[in-house]
Order: C-alpha cells, then sequence, then structure tokens
C-alpha cells in the first residue's frame, strides 16, 4: 500500500475572511450527509476518511482529510493507493477538485459566507456557513433520495449497503499502516476500507429487483436507476446542470422522475442555492416543537407557507439559517456532533428527543 500527501492552500483560493476561521470540523459536521457511508470522521482525529473513484485512472482511493493545526490555511489530503496504481497529476488534480467540492472551497462558495453572515450576523459568530456536500452531484442526488419517507436510521442503511454493492474503496484487505507515515493515518488503529459509492455505470448495469434486493430501497431502486441510465445514455446531463443559474435549474429538476419539491430543494441545496428550505417530517416537527413553536401544521405546503413567514428575511441564505438552528438544536441534545460517535448516528433525529418549544426541555 502507498501513501501520498499533498496540501489544500485554502488561502490560494479563499480571501483572508474565509481562511482565517476556516474549520474543518465544522464544514464537514453540519448535515446528515457527513454521517453517510462511505464518509467517517474520526472525532479524535477531527479527520474525515472516505474513498473516492478516479476517473482518469479508473481506480478507487482512499483519502484522509485533516486540517493542519498551524495554520488554517492547510488542508492536508493523505491519500492510500495500491502499489500498482501508478499516480498522476490527473489523479491528483482529480482528487482536489473532489475534496474542495465536498468542503466547498472555492471563490464562489467564498463570495456567499460573505454575504451570508451580512445578513445573518449570528452565522459569523457561531461560524455557521457551509453545508457539506459529496464529492459528486450524483452521489448528493442518490443520497437525497434516499431520506425521503422513511426513517433516518434506513437512510442511514441504504447508504451503506449501496457502497458495498460498490466495492472495496482501494482494492485492498484491511490492515495497519506503517507508524512512518507523517499524517493522521498510521495513529488510527484500522485501515479504512468500506465500499465506495456506486457509480451511475456500476448501478445503471443492475436489474431492478437486484438492486432493491441487495440494497432494500423500495420504490427508490426504480428511480435511482433510471437516474443512472439517463445519466449513461446523456438525455440528463447531471455535469451540466452545475453551470446553470437558479431560474434554469428549478424546472428542470422538477421535471425528472421521481424529483419532488424535497428532493429538488436538497439538491439546488448541494448547488449553493439556498432559497428552498427541503420540507419533510423534521422540517415539521422543527418549525412546532423546536424553535418557532408553530402548531397546527397538516401539510407540507401549509409548512411552505410558514417557513417564508419565517425564514424570507434571510434571502437567498433561507437554507442555511434553518440548517443552522437545526445543529444548534441537534447539538443541545447530542452534543458537538463532530464528537458523536459513529453507532449514535441513528439517534441524530428529531424523532428520538423529547419534545420541545423554543429549544427546551418541555
Amino acid at each position: 500500500m502507498k501513501v501520498l500527501e499533498f496540501e489544500l492552500d485554502i488561502g490560494r483560493s479563499s480571501d483572508d475572511y474565509v481562511s482565517k476561521d476556516f474549520c474543518l470540523e465544522k464544514v464537514v459536521c453540519n448535515h446528515g450527509f457527513f454521517m453517510m457511508a462511505p464518509n467517517r470522521w474520526i472525532p479524535s482525529e477531527k479527520c474525515l476518511i472516505r474513498p473516492l473513484h478516479l476517473n482518469s485512472s479508473n481506480k478507487n482511493v482512499t483519502v484522509y482529510i485533516t486540517q493542519s493545526t498551524i495554520s488554517k490555511n492547510f488542508i492536508f489530503v493523505t491519500v492510500l493507493h495500491s502499489n500498482e496504481h501508478q499516480f498522476s497529476d490527473d489523479d491528483k488534480e482529480e482528487i482536489q477538485g473532489m475534496v474542495s467540492r465536498m468542503l466547498r472551497i472555492s471563490e464562489r462558495d467564498d463570495r456567499m459566507v460573505k454575504e451570508f453572515h451580512i445578513r445573518c450576523p449570528e452565522a459569523k459568530e457561531t461560524g455557521s456557513a457551509q453545508i457539506f456536500r459529496s464529492p459528486t452531484l450524483f452521489e448528493d442526488i442518490v443520497k437525497t433520495i434516499l431520506l425521503c419517507h422513511c426513517s433516518w436510521a434506513r437512510s442511514l442503511k441504504m447508504a451503506e449497503a449501496l457502497c458495498k454493492l460498490g466495492g472495496n474503496g482501494n482494492g485492498s484487505k484491511r490492515k495497519r499502516l506503517s507508524s512512518s507515515s507523517s499524517s493522521c493515518c498510521w495513529r488510527i488503529q484500522y485501515q479504512y476500507c468500506m465500499g465506495n459509492f456506486p457509480s451511475p455505470q456500476q448501478i445503471a448495469g443492475l436489474h431492478e429487483k437486484k438492486l432493491d434486493d441487495n440494497c432494500k430501497l423500495g420504490y427508490r431502486a426504480s428511480i435511482i436507476l433510471e437516474l443512472a441510465r439517463t445519466i449513461l445514455n446523456g438525455s440528463f446531463d447531471v455535469d451540466g446542470l452545475q453551470h446553470l443559474d437558479h431560474d434554469k435549474l428549478r424546472p428542470i429538476l422538477m421535471r425528472k422522475k421521481g424529483f419532488g419539491p424535497f428532493v429538488v430543494a436538497n439538491i439546488m441545496m448541494c448547488l449553493g442555492f439556498y432559497q428552498h428550505i427541503p420540507v419533510d417530517t423534521e422540517t415539521i416537527k422543527h418549525l412546532e416543537q423546536v424553535v418557532h413553536g408553530k402548531t397546527g401544521i397538516t401539510t407540507t405546503i401549509h409548512g411552505r407557507v410558514v417557513i417564508s413567514e419565517i425564514y424570507d428575511k434571510y434571502a437567498p441564505f433561507q437554507c442555511l439559517v434553518y440548517w443552522m438552528e437545526r445543529v444548534k438544536y441537534y447539538e443541545t441534545k447530542l452534543g458537538k456532533l463532530s464528537d458523536l460517535p459513529h453507532w449514535k448516528y441513528p439517534n441524530a433525529t428529531t424523532t428520538n428527543f423529547k419534545t420541545c418549544t423554543s429549544g427546551e426541555d418541555s
């Protein structure tokens, strides 16, 4: 097993306003996606571990992402890859792009952070500004579909099942790393080798029944299968979506099979459009029990009316404020999400908490 290490200089793509306050654990541990396989946050190391698929060489590698303890400007990326894999400049560039996407390291995101903190000073005080996402939009979309009409615990299990379907993270057997590595990797007692999240190519060739049987996806299997196949045949340009503005993007997403308002709002959030808050049962509970004490919300349509009343003053950052409130509430119940052990992730849902009002126990 070979180890490659390199740095991401946040200061090169961010001005001092963003880079001086950049905190990896806050940028990662702020949304349920960080808890979903194949991501693994190691609280003791403040380290994010996961496999990545490199299109440039058609290989899987495992990355360990940490932040410098000396300068917040630097993110350290340690890559584990097989001895047979000759690592190229294209591979490194692809990894940098995926890590930057997950952590939202870009000039566009930097401008958004500054504007958001002006609109919501509380966010600046707490360091809230970003919502973690996946290395690819395809993974974001599929994980969003996994959130629909089921418990949070089941969403986590379906993501794990898909990763088993996707295959080994780096094609190697589990083993200890040599302590000669200068990164956090050798201090971790095992080599992370969960299967990677499957690509559209891996899913598209499956029969719907096999996909459902292996991953227990239910009705979601046909939606995910159709998504993967339309990406491969070119009728759904998932890469092109990332270059559209808000007004062109939303109608395209709303026409897609299985993409209702919740899915579309979540996808747009992942693409950096925060005007729409995804409304599900957790959202309604948040409005009724947690912060705002709104009662009698009987439908998602009514919920959207209430959301507009509460959050439109923060436009175009309504979803960022909403998630800032959600994380704050979860942490009053569970402690810091970045300190939460993996086995407690299924508990991170309002359903498991006592009924409360305005953030206080009843």
